[in-house]
């Protein structure tokens, strides 16, 4: 089956080791289905795993991919939540969770196999590119909201770095949700873009904000994290689930963190049923994915490259 797959790791250059070709079709296993995919999403999971984090040599070839919606073995229509083993499902018993492309074979592919537990119903409401938008960068955005900031309507947030694909998330799921949302971008046209989806206002990286917010969603790391610190009012929480800015911040902040007793709160990933909810969430409200492209399997370099240089607004979605 034609497939888009890590071939090597390159630390530097990532894009190096992405090859597109023929791979063997997934086998039958006990607990487990195989689907054949429709829609698959890039993450920066995918560029992460080219470089070697949280893939390693010995697992090489590895289809890449985390997200995934498509057809099951009975014709039905599904999601695939990406996480593989979280509750011990369809895995070893001494074996840890992890997520799609680690250990397993992804979704980039013209076939998956994943346990059958992670196989959940796509609703109806949303297409085949809508659903597979959201296992990954969308329920880390909801799961970073309302389970980890613990905020309500009402309350404030930031979202840093808007147009990257857990920002954007945040800011259509917090305004749905009744937050006032802030968002932060270098970029005119996407600050635009996230008033058009409910932001209330937006603001270039660093600038001072009309109030001190409830809650901070942080994926840029080290280039944001003192912004992110010095805008939470007395107990507020910055949740973070990445940094592609990096992760050594020049300032931690650690005076004010104590004194205005701060939490910081990690975040990865959701379960499965705050999956369940996320899709139940958009399918009842109309909320639906920003999706920047739908390209073909064949394009994929296409995608990764456009998503490694920061040009993108929303999710790229490849169809086969």
């Amino acid at each position: 089956m034609f497939a888009a797959y890590a071939a090597r790791i390159d630390r530097d250059h990532p894009l190096n080791g992405l090859e597109l070709g023929e791979r063997p079709a997934p086998e039958a296993r006990p607990g487990w289905t195989t689907v054949t995919v429709k829609a698959a999403s890039l993450n920066h999971h995918d560029l992460w795993s080219l470089r070697g984090v949280g893939l390693s040599e010995d697992k090489l070839p590895m289809i890449l991919g985390c997200d995934g919606a498509g057809v099951d073995e009975d014709g039905n229509e599904v999601v695939l939540h990406s996480v593989v083993g979280q509750t011990g499902h369809g895995v070893g018993p001494r074996e840890t969770g992890s997520i799609l492309t680690e250990h397993y074979q992804g979704t980039f592919a013209e076939q998956v196999t994943v346990p059958t537990w992670n196989v959940l119903p796509k609703p109806a409401e949303l297409t085949f590119e809508q659903a597979a938008c959201l296992p990954t960068a969308w329920l880390t955005a909801y799961r970073m909201l309302f389970t980890n900031a613990g905020v309500r309507p009402g309350d404030s947030v930031l979202v840093q770095g808007a147009g990257g694909g857990v920002a954007t998330a945040a800011i259509v799921l917090g305004s749905a949700a009744g937050l006032r949302v802030y968002a932060t971008s270098r970029d005119a046209a996407k600050r635009a873009r996230a008033v058009e989806l409910g932001a209330l206002d937006v603001f270039e990286p660093g600038a001072r904000l009309p109030q001190r917010v409830d809650a901070v969603i942080e994926t840029v790391g080290a280039a944001t994290w003192s912004h992110s610190i010095k805008c939470l009012r007395r107990g507020g929480t910055l949740v973070i689930s990445g940094a592609t800015s990096g992760d050594r911040p020049e300032h931690a902040e650690l005076t004010r963190i104590f004194f205005l007793e701060l939490r910081v709160v990690g975040s990865t990933m959701g379960s499965k049923d705050e999956l369940e909810d996320l899709l139940s969430f958009c399918a009842t409200t109309g909320v639906r994915p920003v999706i920047d492209q739908v390209l073909p399997l064949d394009r994929a370099r296409e995608g990764f490259e456009k998503m490694a240089a920061g040009d993108l607004f929303g999710k790229i979605v490849l169809t086969s």
